[in-house]
């Protein structure tokens, strides 16, 4: 089955699968099965996969995209939570594109717990990820494997918004930042409801995450940054100078930060950029 049209999966495939594995997509899992094979092609053409790269995938599910992602890429390691499912992948890989299988590896796990993945270190992540973990996924795949340099994640659509939002928009806010201080963050188009079953109520989003060149200049630890960014953005109303207070000390000791790192103690997190974040946490009382 090496045509490409024959190796991937369509709306009757993927019902298929489903029945005979007795799974039933849930909601607690977020999971919505991409049934149309020109989506995940284009997903794959968005994250400009190249025949070198090794690219990994968070929640496979039948393998939709996994086996369009192999077609392209040298190699997918694809990290499966649902034990059924997890069980299932292998072989349908092994009979849709028997002469890519040997360059499929798949690790039974939750992502937010891998730590290490088997093989040579990824270049590429592509996902359709959970809607309900999408963030925290993506954050902790970006923070545990920098060698990912180029991401494409389809999410929900108000999670694509908050991801790519620039400073100043109102939906600005901690995945924002925290996904910028990793990578150049942009909206890579919309995808419909009609391409998944069962067909979400809300419309999905793709995210291309391209890992900065130059990591963010800073002497403060990642970890002073982003707990400046949660306090900024926990009390969204209040100026910076009480917002920080809790975390600085005192309203004081925040002010003083904050004016130290050149940002206006009136200010607002959603102002700010992931750069004034880390110079604010480098004026924090030691």
């Amino acid at each position: 089955m090496s045509d490409t049209s024959e190796a991937l999966l369509g709306p009757a495939d993927v019902r298929e699968l489903a029945a005979a594995l007795g799974v039933r997509p849930t909601k607690q899992r977020g999971q919505n099965f991409v049934i149309d094979a020109n989506t995940v092609r284009r997903i794959v053409r968005t994250a400009a996969v190249r025949p070198e790269d090794v690219v990994v995938e968070v929640g496979p599910g039948l393998g939709s995209l996994t086996l369009a992602l192999l077609e392209a890429a040298d190699r997918v390691v694809a990290v499966e939570i649902d034990d059924v499912l997890a069980a299932a992948l292998p072989a349908t890989i092994g009979a849709r594109l028997p002469e890519r299988a040997s360059r499929f590896e798949l690790v039974h796990s939750d992502a937010m717990l891998v730590e290490e993945l088997p093989g040579p270190p990824p270049t590429a992540l592509v996902a359709n990820l959970p809607y309900n973990v999408a963030v925290p996924v993506l954050l902790h795949m970006l923070d545990r494997f920098p060698t990912i340099e180029r991401t494409l994640v389809m999410v929900q659509s108000e999670v694509a918004d908050r991801l790519a939002a620039p400073p100043g928009s109102k939906v600005y806010g901690v995945p924002s930042v925290k996904a910028n201080w990793y990578a150049e963050v942009k909206r890579a188009g919309a995808i419909g409801r009609n391409v998944f079953w069962p067909a979400p109520n809300v419309d999905s989003g793709l995210v291309s995450l391209v890992r900065r060149a130059e990591p963010v200049k800073t002497t403060a630890a990642k970890a002073e940054v982003f707990a400046a960014v949660d306090a900024a953005f926990a009390q969204r109303r209040k100026t910076l100078r009480a917002a920080l207070a809790g975390w600085a000390g005192s309203p004081a000791a925040a002010e003083a930060a904050l004016v130290a790192a050149g940002v206006s103690p009136q200010a607002r997190g959603e102002s700010l950029t992931v750069e004034e974040f880390a110079r604010i946490a480098e004026h924090r009382p030691r």
